[in-house]
């Protein structure tokens, strides 16, 4: 797809983040946009920024749980209402969320909660949207993954499981879909996108969507359970009070926002780069390159703490990983 003027777009995700970077970059080439995200105050400052970058083409916003196919379906009926169309030339289906690392201690419920955003999120919009893919005559679907979709890990001292698990599960999805689409939808292109360490507010939101509280808000009980966590993995927390713990999580939330060595415009125009180039495996951010090329000259070595240690001798990943 050489260019996005004229083309209906629609955007999981889209209240924040890299999904609102799509957004306003779509709209200011001339695309039509549907967003759905759960916050309407973030998919209104979206929307805002859009019509800010050009007032002539049709943009949408829907509340949406991607995690709930009946919701998504919905979605798409009201997209096509609300843009008076029988087709859609692209789908981003980025919505994610992060939390749940532990298959042993963590709660199922949080557990299932981030798989379902992570992975099911990603399987409903396509179930629901493929076949508008099909009715154009040029269309495209961009499944975000990311580099834990290829190594499971934030580091030796903390379980990634259920984020992991779902980006797994996306990158195997997508790579399926690009020999299904050649024989049976031509016209129809997949891309399945990994971004490194993106300054997104994924850390902040994913406590949002997974029902906890603001973290100067955590009541005691969950404080001591994340005391005990920062103990092993070496930390020296023994003896600060619980409002300093509680200031702790909400200063790495805001670094990791704002340390990030990709900026979310950044990687918009990465991805829509590898869309333009019909590139099926779109990597964003140095850091994903990195780890990428290490994962496959040592794969054995991966989940290893040298295999970290490296990674931070090249300058890589900083406060997006956890010992």
């Amino acid at each position: 797809m050489q260019d996005f003027v004229g083309k209906r777009a629609v955007i999981s995700g889209g209240g924040s983040g890299i999904g609102r970077s799509l957004a306003i970059q779509l709209v200011s080439e001339g695309c039509h946009i549907a967003i759905c995200d759960l916050s309407n105050q973030s998919m209104a400052e979206t929307e805002d920024l859009c019509r800010q970058a050009n007032g002539a083409v049709t943009i949408s916003s829907h509340q949406c749980d991607v995690s709930d196919e009946e919701a998504v379906n919905n979605f798409r009926d009201q997209v096509l209402e609300a843009h008076g169309t029988d087709y859609i030339n692209l789908v981003f289906a980025n919505a994610g969320i992060g939390g749940s690392g532990s298959f042993i201690n963590d709660e199922r419920e949080d557990w299932e909660r981030t798989f379902g955003v992570c992975w099911y999120g990603v399987y409903y919009t396509a179930r629901a949207f493929v076949p508008l893919l099909v009715a154009s005559e040029e269309g495209h679907l961009i499944n975000t993954s990311s580099i834990n979709g290829f190594w499971a890990s934030l580091g030796p001292g903390f379980p990634h499981t259920a984020y992991s698990a779902a980006k797994f599960a996306v990158k195997g999805f997508s790579e399926a879909l690009v020999t299904d689409l050649r024989l049976n939808a031509p016209h129809v292109k997949v891309s399945v996108v990994m971004p490194g360490h993106i300054g997104t507010n994924i850390a902040i939101n994913s406590g949002k969507v997974l029902g906890k509280p603001e973290p100067m808000d955590m009541p005691v009980e969950e404080v001591a359970k994340l005391r005990a966590l920062m103990i092993r993995r070496g930390l020296p927390v023994d003896n600060i009070t619980d409002d300093a713990i509680r200031a702790l999580i909400k200063q790495r939330g805001e670094d990791f926002r704002d340390n990030a060595p990709t900026k979310p415009k950044q990687a918009a125009e990465i991805i829509l780069d590898g869309v333009r180039q019909d590139r099926w495996r779109i990597l964003v951010g140095e850091d994903a390159h990195a780890i990428d090329a290490q994962v496959r000259a040592t794969p054995e070595e991966a989940y290893e703490t040298s295999f970290l240690d490296q990674l931070h001798a090249e300058g890589h990943l900083g406060i997006a990983d956890s010992r």
